[in-house]
């Protein structure tokens, strides 16, 4: 299958394409922007590949997308490019909507335009995969777990964003009839994770002995899922889901962020006990406007109707993520003496 993956040099995309290529023998075009979270290393595996292509273009530029659909002529999109950090949506709410609505309604123009020219029979297998975030829902009493009936209530500039292009993707399928399918995941881990995020900005202070900065009381609940599942869960949802509907991926690993900073440090202790131990580096730091008290999903719905299910436990898949980070410095070091040194973002808002 020709599959056309937005984004695919970020976190996420990049676990995909890897997957999608090497795993399944799937042809990819990424078409990524190559923004500041963007790293082609994370590619490099596929360097000679010739079922790979990488074509570096904005999602927003009407003439490169629809080049990238003539040139290609994909059998389905995955579309994961967008803003994503919360707390630079905080700093720059324009960029957030410029990427993450303006350029999902690019993308889906380009989609209808082609998915409008293919012969009967390419239509009824073509696909368009929209990846959404569980953080569109907003926030959770204690104890709650969101499903793909749950209210929109998006509370950052982020999270409104992407609220805006997941309703884009379904209106251009109830009013087009482009074949859309939607998925809203809970936070990823693992591998090749830009180091703004709290798991991969924790793994670099704590190897480099700084202070691991916890926000607020640091109860604040996210559901964990590891990467690699979430990918496996997006090609489940491209392959057996329903034309139409929502699915909702999880790790089934709910844990404050507290537990999760402490989690960090008891595998340091144990990879690198010369430093032990690591909990005496975490600080208690302000919190963050707006910060959402508890995402969880219950992904009950991809399990049941795909046969999909997260494969990882958190505790485990994080200290092997650790030991990535130890083992391959060659793939973070430019960033962070680079474009993210880890300096606390979104104070400015």
């Amino acid at each position: 299958m020709r599959i056309l993956v937005t984004g695919g040099c970020g976190f996420i995309g990049s676990a995909l394409v890897l997957h999608l290529v090497n795993d399944l023998g799937h042809e990819v075009c990424t078409l990524d922007a190559m923004t500041y979270a963007a790293n082609p290393i994370s590619l490099a595996p596929l360097a000679d590949n010739p079922r790979h292509r990488l074509v570096e273009a904005d999602i927003c530029d009407h003439a490169a997308v629809q080049k990238a659909f003539a040139d290609f002529k994909p059998q389905a999109v995955m579309h994961l490019a967008a803003e994503s950090h919360v707390d630079r949506s905080i700093t720059d709410p324009g960029a957030f909507v410029r990427t993450n609505a303006i350029g999902t309604q690019t993308m889906l123009d380009g989609a209808r335009g082609h998915y409008e020219s293919l012969p009967e029979a390419d239509k009824k297998t073509f696909r368009f995969l929209h990846v959404s975030t569980d953080e569109v829902y907003g926030s959770l009493p204690p104890g709650a777990f969101f499903t793909e009936d749950s209210r929109y209530d998006p509370r950052s500039p982020y999270s409104a964003s992407k609220a805006a292009s997941d309703h884009l993707a379904r209106a251009w399928h109830e009013t087009y009839g482009l074949p859309v399918l939607v998925t809203n995941c809970s936070n990823n881990y693992g591998p090749r994770h830009f180091p703004e995020k709290l798991i991969p900005l924790m793994i670099l202070n704590a190897l480099e002995g700084k202070k691991l900065p916890v926000y607020g009381d640091g109860q604040n609940e996210r559901d964990w899922i590891h990467v690699e599942d979430h990918a496996k869960g997006l090609v489940a949802v491209l392959e057996r889901g329903r034309v139409g509907q929502t699915y909702l991926l999880g790790g089934r690993a709910v844990r404050n962020n507290l537990a999760v900073v402490k989690a960090l440090c008891a595998a340091f202790d144990r990879l690198r006990p010369g430093s032990a131990p690591h909990e005496q580096l975490i600080s208690f730091v302000a919190d963050r406007p707006g910060h959402d008290r508890r995402y969880a999903i219950d992904c009950t719905k991809a399990e049941t109707e795909l046969g999909w299910r997260p494969q990882k436990t958190f505790e485990q898949a994080l200290e092997e993520t650790v030991a990535w980070y130890l083992d391959n410095e060659s793939w973070w070091r430019p960033i962070r003496e680079g474009r993210y040194k880890g300096e606390r973002l979104g104070l400015n808002g």
